[in-house]
C-alpha cells in the first residue's frame, strides 16, 4: 500500500483543542455537569503538491482529550507513506488495513479511544477525498455506485442481520429517484430540532427565552436534559410544553443516568407533558435494557432513542435486532468515521428505523449533517420521523459552518465535510498553552 509520488500521505498531525464551555453551562446535563468541547484534530497532508490537506476530528468534552490524540499517535505508522490512492480506490480496504493491526486492535476491538482515534483519522481521510474532488462530502457519497458504497463497509459480524447483496439490491432501487430527493432538500433544507434551550443548568427565564427564540428560528422539535430531580423534571418539562404549544415535538435526554426500572417509572411520570422519545435512558451497552424499556413505554406513546455512545456496528446491528429503540442516534466520531457509519445507515434502513444523528458537541452538526443528506439521498429515501440535532455553539470556529434556515440544514456545497477549523480558533484553544487557557490560568 506504499503510496508513490503525487499520491502518498507524508503526515498526519493531531492537536488537542478544547473550548471552555463548562463556564457558561452549555452542554451540561445529569451525567456530565461541566463540560468543555473538546476535539483531538487531526491534519493530513500529501506530497500532491496542491495544498489541499484532510482534517478531521474526534469529540471529547475535555479531559482524557489528550488520551485521544496520543491514540491517533500510534496510528501515524498506519496511514503516513500509504498511498491516497489506495484509499480512494478501495476505502473498505483501507479502513479494514486501519482498524486491523492486531496490537492496537487489542485496545478494542473497534471501541474505546483507539476507535475514536480512529474516527479522526478515517474522516479526515475522507475530507481529503471530498476535496480533491471539489465537493462537499454529501454529494461525494451520493455520487458513489451501489457497490462502491457496499465496498466502503466491513461486513465482518453484520451478516447474519444484512448481506451485502441485500444491502446493493437495496441501493439500487433508489438509484433513479436520488436526483429528485436531492432537488427537494436543496429547496426544503433537512428538517432540524434544537437542544440550545434545555441544558440542566439554565435558569427558568433562560429556557424560556431560547424555546421563544427557536421558535422564531422555525424549529419544529425542542429537547430538555432530565434525570436529576424529578419533581424538577416535572416542572421543566410543563414549562417547554407550555412554551412550544401541543403540535411541537418534545424530546427527552437522560444521558444514561437511570437502572431500567427507575427509567420506566421516571418517565412514565414525565408522560403528561408528551414527550416524543426518551433519549439514553440507561446504560449505552445495555440492549436488553433499552429494549425492556421501549416496551413499557409504548403504550404511553413514548419511544426509545439512543446511539450517541454505541461504538460500532455490531452493537448497532442489536439493537436493530432487538427492536430495543425507535430512533438511531448515529455519532459521527463515536463510530469508526464514514465507512462505519454508511453500516449503520444501511442497518438502519434495512430494520425500518428513522437516523436522527447526535450533534451536540463541537463540529458534530457540521460533521452530521453530511450523514443525513446522504441517508435520504442514497440510503433510506425516506424523511418520516427524521431530524438532525442541532445547538447553536461553536460554529463560527469553522471555515465552513453549518447554516440553518427556517429551523432547517441547507445543503453544504463547500468541498469537503465542513470541519476544518479557522487557524485562528485552533491556534487559540489549543491546550493548554493557547492563548484562552493560558489567560485562564493566569487568572486562577
Amino acid at each position: 500500500m506504499n503510496g508513490r509520488p503525487g499520491e502518498t500521505i507524508t503526515d498526519l498531525r493531531v492537536f488537542d483543542v478544547r473550548f471552555p464551555t463548562s463556564r457558561q453551562l452549555d452542554g451540561s446535563d445529569a451525567m456530565n455537569r461541566d463540560p468543555d468541547y473538546s476535539a483531538a484534530y487531526v491534519i493530513i497532508a500529501t506530497d500532491r503538491g496542491d495544498g489541499l490537506e484532510g482534517h478531521g476530528l474526534s469529540f471529547t468534552i475535555g479531559r482524557g482529550n489528550e488520551i485521544v490524540a496520543a491514540a491517533v499517535r500510534a496510528l501515524v505508522p498506519l496511514v503516513v507513506g500509504q498511498s491516497l490512492s489506495n484509499f480512494i480506490e478501495a476505502p473498505g480496504a483501507f479502513w479494514k488495513h486501519l482498524t486491523g493491526d492486531s496490537q492496537l486492535r487489542w485496545l478494542g476491538p473497534e471501541k474505546g479511544v483507539i476507535h475514536l482515534a480512529t474516527s479522526a483519522v478515517v474522516n479526515a481521510l475522507w475530507d481529503l477525498r471530498a476535496k480533491i474532488a471539489g465537493r462537499p462530502l454529501w454529494r461525494l457519497l451520493t455520487d458513489l455506485s451501489p457497490a462502491q458504497i457496499v465496498e466502503m463497509v466491513d461486513w465482518r459480524y453484520l451478516t447474519d442481520a444484512l448481506t451485502p447483496e441485500q444491502a446493493r439490491a437495496s441501493l439500487e432501487r433508489l438509484v433513479p429517484t436520488r436526483g429528485a430527493r436531492e432537488a427537494e432538500l436543496a429547496r426544503t433544507g433537512y428538517p432540524a430540532y434544537t437542544t440550545s434551550a434545555g441544558w440542566l443548568g439554565y435558569p427558568d427565564d433562560k429556557i424560556r427565552r431560547l424555546c421563544r427564540e427557536g421558535l422564531a428560528a422555525g424549529f419544529s422539535g425542542f429537547k430538555i436534559k432530565v434525570g436529576l430531580d424529578q419533581n424538577d423534571d416535572i416542572r421543566r418539562a410543563a414549562l417547554v410544553r407550555e412554551e412550544i404549544g401541543p403540535s411541537r415535538g418534545l424530546m427527552l435526554d437522560a444521558n444514561q443516568r437511570w437502572d431500567v426500572g427507575q427509567a420506566i417509572a421516571w418517565v412514565t411520570a414525565l408522560a403528561p407533558s408528551r414527550p416524543m422519545w426518551i433519549e439514553e435512558p440507561t446504560s449505552p451497552d445495555d440492549v436488553l435494557g433499552h429494549a425492556t424499556i421501549a416496551r413499557a413505554l409504548e403504550p404511553l406513546g413514548i419511544r426509545v432513542a439512543t446511539g450517541e455512545h454505541c461504538p460500532n456496528r455490531v452493537m448497532w446491528k442489536q439493537l436493530f435486532q432487538a427492536r430495543a429503540m425507535s430512533f438511531c442516534q448515529i455519532d459521527f466520531c463515536r463510530l469508526g468515521g464514514v465507512n462505519e457509519v454508511v453500516a449503520v445507515l444501511l442497518l438502519a434502513a434495512h430494520f425500518g428505523v428513522p437516523v436522527c444523528p447526535h450533534a451536540g458537541g463541537v463540529g458534530l452538526c457540521e460533521y452530521v449533517q453530511h450523514a443525513s443528506i446522504f441517508d435520504y439521498i442514497a440510503v433510506s429515501g425516506a424523511l418520516t420521523d427524521r431530524s438532525i440535532e442541532y445547538v447553536d455553539h461553536l460554529h463560527e470556529h469553522f471555515l465552513d459552518p453549518c447554516v440553518i434556515r427556517g429551523g432547517s440544514y441547507q445543503l453544504p456545497q463547500a468541498p469537503g465535510a465542513s470541519i476544518t477549523m479557522k487557524p485562528e480558533s485552533l491556534r487559540a484553544h489549543l491546550f493548554p498553552d493557547g492563548p484562552v487557557w493560558a489567560s485562564s490560568a493566569r487568572s486562577t
